[in-house]
């Protein structure tokens, strides 16, 4: 479009200037012999060569007009105003007759001239655009091929095993590859072969990403960072150009590190699915494998890998030669929650009151990626409250805000609503507290949070690796007291539970087909676990039992749910009155803390001193949160001094 404008505006000015004020008149011939003839015109010019005319009349106006035939016009007014002239000496009409030949066609020619120039210029801009737009098109074609390599070696944000913490073990691992590019020499003295991959496994948010950029930045060497998603392209071949061209440029700058994040996106199982062995994932786990450890020569190249699904990858690409070593990611314990704690309050002012083992503590369960979000939200929930430092208050709702979600104060229950559900939560913790090994209940509460329109929070004692069968039990019991406690109460049941017999029927089921606890069908696993046609082996799956035994199956998970029912009512009927209790209490306050449950369930506890029991909590928390204030204003007020 401005290469079209462009012409326009010289050739506007062209025109104005040429006008010069005078404007064009549309009379006809005979009429402007006329003027003459009548002693009108005071002054004219005429061009002998182009035949323009221009004539001044008597009110001052000017005016132009092209001659058709300028011998034949001079002879029309040639006479008549010489004989004006004679007969008016002190006003004649002024004429002037100019050999225009040369200069009109110059005229003529200027426009055109600056026409041909502007559409050359404006040509060429446009073609040399339109080459470049080939050009980078080209390039995008021809770069399909190239790896989307992210390089990491930036001093700013280089990462250490110092910002690395709850991993002591795997930092210990992956030091050895950090001392063998730092001093391969020492290794290979002794004939010591480095491993040429290291898989980081895990759970999401365990820190594998994180390891990967430590051992980089400890052993200051270039690192090349890829997704495993970014190899595979909709065009057939790219993804195997792509590994073939992350190598290549890893040689260039070796000793360096590769790292694979989500690996699993490109290294799945060969043959699964419907692909076929055609499929373009497939080649490029196939060149993936030759560079790892095929003809090629790749010495100094060490290649991290991370994956949540370590059980999903082809077992050629787990092979010694190429991952020769697995490190698993796991859960940090609780000395491993405390240090992470401790890595991500090293900037945020905290209050006396917090005590970072006790949250450790309190946060059973919870990766590094949790323990960061907890942090956060709690130094954002302080800043809501226009607080300087974040108090153990924040850190308690923001723990509860990442484990259920975010609080909707706003949502308003009918009156029945509110009582199903209180019922409901108030059914979970009543049982629990009567079963020996259920984890204490933390908090209850009828406010909806998320998905969920109340919940009951428990926090275990200690960390724990293994889960009993009677745990198990114990838990199936404790999630069916929501749905027995509203028909014991309401003689009726809602759609609350769904979500408790789903996880009561799926903990039941892995029972029974996974662990080996079902005393009627022996210690024998039914069914794999990876039998999904895109993420697991065959697509031709088959159930590894037979039909007789799946109706046993079936059977046996029913029988186990109910009897846990039969169980979980026997303990709400003996303990109603706690129920009620409970119920009612939540009903008026809507959120219940482990401290006043505890207290409720008391044997010995009277509802008359409820009221009493609860003045006395909110004046010892209204002077607790007045002593915190002021501890944390002489805090702000040393540290200013």
């Amino acid at each position: 479009m401005p290469y079209i404008i462009i012409p326009l505006i010289p050739l506007l000015l062209i025109s104005w200037y040429s006008s010069n004020g005078t404007k064009k008149t549309n009379l006809e011939y005979y009429q402007v012999i006329e003027l003459f003839d009548e002693g009108e015109v005071t002054k004219y010019t005429l061009n002998i060569g182009s035949g323009a005319l221009t004539y001044e009349l008597k009110d001052g106006t000017s005016a132009k007009y092209s001659v058709p035939n300028v011998s034949l016009f001079i002879d029309d007014i040639h006479n008549g105003v010489v004989e004006y002239n004679r007969e008016n000496p002190k006003n004649p009409i002024k004429f002037n007759y100019v050999s225009g030949a040369s200069g009109s066609i110059v005229l003529q020619l200027i426009p055109s001239i600056f026409c041909v120039l502007l559409v050359i210029v404006g040509g060429y801009f446009f073609m040399k655009k339109m080459n470049n737009s080939i050009s980078s098109e080209n390039n995008r074609a021809m770069g399909f091929g190239k790896a989307r390599v992210k390089f990491g070696k930036d001093e700013k944000r280089k990462t250490t095993f110092k910002q690395v913490a709850g991993a002591d073990e795997e930092k210990e691992e992956l030091q050895e590859i950090v001392e063998f590019l730092k001093d391969p020499q020492k290794f290979t003295e002794l004939g010591a072969r480095i491993p040429k991959g290291v898989l980081l496994v895990g759970p999401p948010g365990t820190g594998k990403t994180l390891l990967a950029r430590a051992v980089a930045g400890e052993a200051d060497v270039p690192f090349f960072s890829i997704s495993g998603s970014d190899f595979v392209e909709m065009y057939v071949g790219v993804g195997a150009s792509r590994v073939r061209d992350l190598f290549d440029q890893a040689k260039k700058s070796s000793p360096s590190i590769i790292f694979i994040d989500e690996i699993d996106a490109v290294g799945r199982h060969r043959g699964a699915g419907m692909g076929g062995g055609h499929d373009e994932r497939e080649q490029t786990l196939n060149q993936l494998l030759v560079e790892m450890d095929g003809f090629g020569n790749n010495e100094g190249i060490i290649i991290i890998a991370a994956t949540n699904r370590p059980d999903i990858l082809d077992p050629a690409l787990l092979r010694p030669g190429r991952f020769d070593r697995q490190v698993t990611v796991g859960r940090p314990d609780l000395k491993g929650r405390e240090e992470i704690l401790k890595v991500h309050a090293k900037n945020k002012p905290l209050a006396p009151d917090v005590d970072l083992k006790s949250v450790a503590h309190a946060t059973i369960g919870f990766v590094g990626a949790d323990l960061e979000n907890l942090m956060n939200e709690a130094a954002l929930l302080a800043a809501k409250r226009n607080k300087k430092a974040i108090t153990m208050t924040e850190i308690d709702e923001a723990a509860v805000k990442v484990e259920v979600g975010t609080e909707k104060k706003s949502h308003k229950y009918t009156e029945k609503d509110k009582k199903m559900t209180a019922y409901h939560e108030a059914g979970h913790a009543v049982v629990a507290y009567y079963l020996k090994n259920s984890d204490p209940v933390y908090e209850i509460s009828i406010i909806p949070r998320g998905m969920a329109g109340g919940y009951t929070l428990y926090r275990p004692d200690e960390d724990s690796s293994f889960t009993s069968k009677t745990e198990m039990i114990d838990k199936i019991i404790s999630l069916m007291g929501g749905r027995v406690a509203e028909k014991l109460i309401g003689d009726d049941i809602s759609t609350g539970p769904s979500s408790d017999i789903s996880r009561a029927s799926d903990i039941a089921r892995g029972m029974v087909t996974r662990y080996g606890m079902s005393e009627k069908l022996g210690p024998v696993v039914y069914g794999k676990d990876n039998d999904q046609v895109f993420l697991g082996m065959d697509y031709n799956h088959t159930k590894n039992y037979s039909d007789s035994y799946a109706t046993q199956i079936d059977d046996e998970i029913k029988n186990i749910v109910i009897d846990c029912e039969s169980k979980c009512r026997e303990i709400l009927e003996e303990h109603k009155d706690k129920l009620v209790l409970v119920a009612e209490t939540l009903i008026d306050k809507e959120k219940i803390h482990k401290d006043l449950f505890i207290k409720l369930m008391d044997e010995n506890y009277s509802p008359d001193e409820e009221a009493e029991t609860v003045e006395d909590v909110e004046i010892v928390e209204e002077a607790e949160t007045v002593l915190n204030a002021e501890e944390i204003t002489e805090i702000d007020e040393n540290t200013e001094e």
